[in-house]
Order: structure tokens, then sequence, then C-alpha cells
């Protein structure tokens, strides 16, 4: 049924997107428009993405589903750099790694946790994770705004230059450590015990649905950052609120629907690697990149967030590190990360 109506808004949204956009359209009512389009396709993502991880395990799975549902985030935060709206990249950075950590998860162990009494993960993924987390957020976000205090501009750009670089290698050797090096070597009970599953659709589809997904989300991503000054004005929303929830939302919304599925399917190993692999992947690849490819804009990007932004990012990591460090989840915790994020929307949207 929801597979039903997302190959309806897709084959209506797309047509209606170019029209719109040709025609110029009311920006409020073709935000809706983009929006609910890039969702639907989104949907085809993680689809596709889930076929793929049925083919190549969960940890691969896991990582596809979360690099191609970052790559409509990826999308739209460059063109909002092309259109000099750095505060709503930094936001929605934000909101991807509060989203994450806190929404997906949240939800992923709240529904879960409902059909379950309790749902067991890798443990010792949970803790190389938790290592992770407290280096990229707090180590390499909290440093560059702590040193630019008694920096000018030039020198606070290349420390985020710098830390980019770090982040990148070290996410590329976290990737090596955990897929080439080290694969197999922490196994945990849950990774022998996931159910042989028939993919929805075969490598190759799935592969070419993933390619003509993300161009079709690069147009449509395109034309909705147009539309963020006129729908902020009309509803009185800040570029903060903009990026850190409606932004974050729309642009992570693949990985928001597998997570939640493959928990009610009691695959909390993908679950977890969607949910905090994703936010690994937006602190130690996303943003770094973005940083390196401001650098091509007139306005540049420093790694540099406000402080209500830092401050929720760390408290987001540590409750999320303290919750699943035992490998075991329930609904209750689900409901505990649900409403930390509940409180910090209605912190950024009253900002």
């Amino acid at each position: 049924m929801v597979n039903r109506i997302f190959t309806l808004v897709v084959l209506i949204g797309i047509p209606l997107s170019v029209l719109g956009s040709i025609f110029h359209w009311p920006s409020v009512v073709m935000f809706g428009v983009y929006c609910l389009t890039i969702i639907a396709l989104a949907g085809f993502m993680g689809r596709a993405t889930e076929s793929l991880a049925i083919v190549t395990g969960p940890r691969v799975g896991g990582l596809l589903n979360a690099t191609f549902g970052n790559a409509v985030e990826l999308i739209i935060s460059i063109f909002a750099l092309k259109a000099g709206l750095v505060g709503v990249v930094l936001a929605s950075l934000t909101g991807s790694v509060l989203g994450n950590l806190l929404l997906v998860a949240g939800l992923s162990f709240f529904v879960g946790g409902l059909k379950f009494k309790r749902q067991e993960f890798n443990v010792y993924d949970a803790r190389h994770n938790s290592g992770l987390l407290m280096f990229a957020v707090i180590v390499a976000f909290v440093i560059p705004e702590v040193f630019a205090m008694d920096m000018n501009e030039t020198k606070t750009l290349s420390l985020s230059i710098g830390i980019s670089v770090i982040l990148i290698i070290l996410y590329l050797a976290a990737l090596f450590f955990k897929l080439v090096t080290h694969r197999g070597v922490y196994q945990h009970k849950t990774d022998l015990v996931e159910e042989h599953e028939e993919p929805e659709w075969s490598k190759m589809k799935a592969l070419v649905i993933l390619l003509l997904s993300t161009v079709a989300v690069a147009y449509v991503s395109e034309n909705l950052v147009h539309t963020f000054e006129s729908v902020g004005e009309k509803f009185g929303w800040s570029e903060l609120f903009i990026g850190v929830i409606i932004v974050a939302i729309v642009g992570n919304a693949a990985e928001h629907a597998s997570a939640i599925i493959m928990a009610y399917k009691n695959k909390m190993n993908i679950a977890v690697e969607i949910a905090v692999g994703s936010t690994l992947q937006v602190a130690m690849f996303v943003a770094p990149v973005l940083v390196l490819i401001s650098l091509f804009f007139p306005q540049n990007m420093p790694l540099v967030f406000t402080l209500p932004e830092l401050i929720s990012m760390v408290t987001a990591v540590l409750l999320t590190i303290s919750i699943t460090n035992d490998g075991d989840t329930n609904w209750f915790e689900g409901a505990t990360l649900l409403a930390a994020y509940i409180i910090m929307g209605i912190g950024f949207y009253l900002l």
C-alpha cells in the first residue's frame, strides 16, 4: 500500500516539479510538492538499498542505505551552498545528527520494542561506533568552535580544512577496519540469526533505480532550495529551524523509513547501522566534503556551528552512547530518545 502511494507521488510529483519550476508557481505550494516528491523518491532508494542489503549482508547493507540516504542531503546541501545559504547547510548537518541519533534510532527502538520485549544487536559494533561518535562530534566539531574564538576568518577556514581532511581519512580507515581487516572478528550472536530473505529487486535493477532516483532527487532538490526564503517568511521559520528540522527530515527520509522497517522485522543490526552509521557518515564524510566543496563557491563554509547546535549534538551523542552501549534496546529507551528530539525541536523552533 505504502509502495503504491510512493509510486503515485513520484509519477505525479516529478512532472509537477518540472512544470512548477518552468511556470514559477507559488513557492509555498511548490515547497510541499518538492518535499513530498523527495520523500517518495527516498522510499524507492530505501527499497533498492534494502534489496542490496539482503545480498551483501547487514554491515554493507546498512552502509549502502546510509550512503544513498545521505546522498539526498548532500545534493540539497551543495545547492544550498551554491545559493550562499551556509547557515542552512550547517543547520541541516546538525539536524542530520539529531535526526539519526534521536528520531531515527528513537522510532526504530520504539516501534521494534512494541512488538518485541527486548531487541539485541552487535554490542562490539555499538562500542566501536561510540568511540567514533565521541571523536566525530565532540572532538572534531567542538574544537573548531573553541579555537575559532581567537582566530580570524582565514585561520578558522584553514583549521576547518585541516580537520575536514583528517575526518575523511579516518572515516575511510574506519570502513577499511570494519569491512576488510576486522570483518567477522567481532561477531555477536545476533549476527548469526539473520533470516534468509529474497530481495525485492535484482542487484542490477536495484542499482539502476538507485541511480535514477538520485538524479531525480538532484533536480528536485535544486528547486527546493530556491523556496526556502519565501517559505521561511510565510511561516515565520528561521534559517536554523528550516535546516535542523525540515531539510534534515526530508533529506534523510530514505533511512528513516528503512531503519524503522528493519527494527519492526527485528533486524536490529541493520537498523542500528543505518541510524548510527549514517550519523558517522554525516559527521566524518558529508560535513568535511561540504567544507571542501564550499571552497569553489563565493561563500566558504567553516566547520563552526552555533552554540545551540553544538550543545544539542553533544547531548544527542552522549544520550545515544549511554542507551546503545549494552547492545540491547526496548520501547522505553526509544521513547527517551524521541522525547529528547522533541524538546530540541521546540527549542530550535522558538529561537
